[in-house]
């Protein structure tokens, strides 16, 4: 199996990423884990930004759906303002 690689940990706690799995799985340098540790199993799942797709959309949506409704910036920073009060 490829996948299997063998590091060590430092006085501090670090373990180095072989750079063979670095380079296949595009992990760069400042990249967030969770870290998942259970028995003698510790796991590391990269953090990936959510996609984005579909906001122009809903935010045209939004838009559309406020102006039908007739409600004017000073009506949503009024809401903000109470909302912020609770």
């Amino acid at each position: 199996m490829e996948n299997i690689e063998i590091t060590s940990m430092s006085s501090r706690g670090q373990i180095v990423i072989p750079q063979s799995l670095r380079d296949r799985l595009k992990i760069h340098e400042g990249e967030k884990f969770v870290v998942i540790g259970e028995d003698n199993t510790i796991i590391l799942k990269k953090l990936e930004m959510p996609s984005f797709n579909g906001v122009d959309k809903l935010l045209k949506k939004t838009r559309e759906f406020a102006k039908k409704k007739g409600l004017k910036e000073a009506d949503v920073s009024e809401a903000i303002s109470e909302a912020r009060k609770r």
